[in-house]
């Protein structure tokens, strides 16, 4: 790598000079004058070592920012796959002049859709405002009815403004609907569509989208304390839809829901319309759901973040454990029940519902309690410079263009608000196994991976999984966390999929039921009207689950995957377990 930054040098500065003339204007929101920011390209000897300092320091910003094709070019040239390319960059705000209407990627065919957002010839580079007043956000099934007034006045005034207002209803809806329906190009590699979801990008990106939405909504009736409320859905006391959300009358109310689901029906974050749950299941299925996704599953950071996503990598490189799992269960168990799931059910319209914010609130605030459980010893975020340096464009209350930066989300203290403490009753709900000491992966007839994937996913699919590590020491699973990887997930990504995975499960007629320590986790999409294939991965963890099946010493586990949903459009390429240390 030393070589080839060296060999880029000469280079990068042409290429910098030439690209000054494209960038877009930038302004600072506390100072008159222009300022240029600088990001330092580092060169390591191996990708695994974090301290290794640079041999040779770019302005990477400038190398790539207006010079796609050449920065393109060498991007394809170094990476073919999902993969970051070598010379990786952090991904940066869209050109949002270049903003697209929309294609089926798989047609090439436009769509009747158009969420670009309004011109503005300058952008802030946004600073977190001093905290004088902490906004506090609400349970949405705890909040009484002064607070319910004046939400709904806030929503009622943003619908009202002008439809070209950057701050109204439907532009700020059509924030998502760009930045998640492959509207953009990526800054620095224009042969790639811009995603932020089913990557690390998922939780800041929508938390800077949630603190603007908020802002406005205070502005509007002048109250700056007003925080946006949160649909407790992890907690059976606020699993139903919050009532307010299903008065007609109400600015809070959408047509395109799921009738069947709507108050006193309780969510399920297991759901899928062609495999219905039991409903005396879906409560216990919940809540081994959330333990799973903020317990069990989550030791490393990818797990609970999502995969590595940067200048150069292809869309969807692989989501993480809310994302993939309660987050997607939400959307489609709100939206209405047709093959495109408005609105909350898909990501070009999901932002037209109100509900879509309290849901994310929740998600946001899922994040905010994953990062306060973590040990002394555990990492909280990613120390990457290609994660804290990516920015977002948005508009703010005062209807200004501003830059932001991941590495301004990681308090929400000192972004300025605070979420109303309430149980978490799935903390401590550790599954049990149906069968311990399981003698199911040695008496299978099941056939090993490389015989049988790549495979579609159109019925059950069971194989027999080898361990290269078996009867590891505590310090052992303490230093590396053992994870089964399911790769090569080829998906339409226009349709809703999912399946379900265990772990020697001995009971083949119980598909919906989650609550047990054989359940591993699962896989599910939002869809896209931007149809497209994608390749993706997920990494599901299993030192705690092989504990707690008392198969640590067996050299092999049998993998059972079931499909739940648009199995006949899944496709898994592999499995393989790697034990993970960072």
């Amino acid at each position: 790598m030393a070589s080839l930054a060296l060999s880029w040098s000469s280079a990068a500065a042409a290429a910098a000079a030439a690209a000054s003339s494209h960038l877009p204007p930038r302004s600072n929101s506390s100072v008159k004058t222009q300022t240029r920011r600088c990001n330092k390209i580092t060169c390591k000897a191996t990708s695994n070592d974090k301290n290794t300092e640079p041999t040779q320091k770019l302005d990477r910003r400038n190398l790539l920012l207006g010079i796609g094709g050449v920065y393109g070019g060498a991007a394809h040239l170094l990476s073919t796959d999902n993969s970051p390319a070598a010379l990786a960059a952090p991904i940066t705000s869209p050109d949002i002049s270049k903003c697209t209407t929309g294609t089926n990627l798989n047609t090439q065919q436009p769509l009747d859709i158009n969420c670009c957002p309004p011109q503005s010839a300058d952008i802030i580079d946004y600073q977190l405002p001093p905290v004088t007043k902490m906004r506090y956000r609400p349970a949405a099934h705890l909040a009484g009815k002064e607070y319910y007034a004046k939400f709904e006045k806030a929503i009622a005034l943003m619908k009202a403004l002008p439809a070209d207002d950057p701050r109204s209803f439907m532009q700020q809806a059509n924030v998502h609907c760009a930045y998640c329906n492959l509207t953009y190009q990526q800054t620095g590699d224009p042969k790639l569509k811009l995603q932020i979801h089913n990557c690390w990008h998922f939780f800041p990106w929508h938390r800077w989208y949630l603190y603007f939405y908020e802002r406005i909504l205070g502005n509007l009736i002048g109250d700056p304390t007003f925080g946006l409320p949160f649909w407790n859905w992890d907690n059976p006391a606020g699993m139903v839809m919050p009532e307010r959300f299903a008065v007609q009358d109400s600015p809070l109310f959408n047509p395109r829901r799921n009738q069947t689901h709507l108050p006193p029906t309780p969510t399920d974050l297991a759901y899928s319309a062609k495999s219905p749950t039991n409903p005396k299941k879906i409560i216990p299925n919940n809540l081994t759901i959330m333990y799973s996704e903020m317990v069990r599953n989550v030791k490393k950071l990818e797990d609970f973040y999502g995969a590595k996503y940067v200048v150069g990598t292809k869309p969807d490189p692989g989501p993480g454990s809310v994302e993939r799992g309660s987050h997607t269960a939400l959307h489609a168990w709100v939206g209405e029940n047709t093959a495109s799931g408005e609105d909350m059910g898909n990501f070009y319209s999901t932002g037209r519902d109100p509900l879509f914010y309290s849901h994310h609130t929740n998600v946001d605030r899922l994040w905010t309690i994953w990062r306060n459980q973590r040990g002394p010893k555990q990492p909280k975020d990613f120390p990457d410079s290609d994660w804290l340096n990516a920015d977002y464009l948005f508009y703010d209350e005062n209807a200004r263009l501003v830059r932001v930066k991941n590495s301004d989300t990681l308090e929400n203290e000192k972004m300025g608000y605070v979420y109303q403490e309430v149980d978490l009753p799935w903390l401590n709900n550790r599954p049990t196994a149906r069968v311990t000491k399981s003698k199911v992966a040695a008496s299978t007839a099941a056939p090993l991976p490389e015989t049988v994937f790549p495979v579609k996913l159109d019925k059950v699919v069971k194989v027999l999984v080898s361990r290269p590590k078996k009867s590891r020491s505590k310090k052992e699973k303490e230093n590396e966390e053992e994870l089964l990887v399911i790769e090569g997930i080829e998906v339409d990504k226009a349709k809703f999929v999912k399946f379900d995975v265990f772990v020697n499960d001995e009971d083949d007629e119980a598909a919906d039921e989650l609550d047990k320590a054989e359940y591993a986790g699962s896989y599910s999409q939002v869809p896209h009207r931007n149809s497209t294939t994608v390749k993706t991965r997920i990494r599901l963890g299993l030192t705690e689950l092989l504990e707690d099946l008392d198969v640590e010493d067996d050299d092999k586990i049998l993998v059972t995957l079931v499909p739940k949903a648009g199995g006949e459009d899944i496709t898994i390429g592999g499995i393989n377990i790697i034990y993970a240390d960072d």
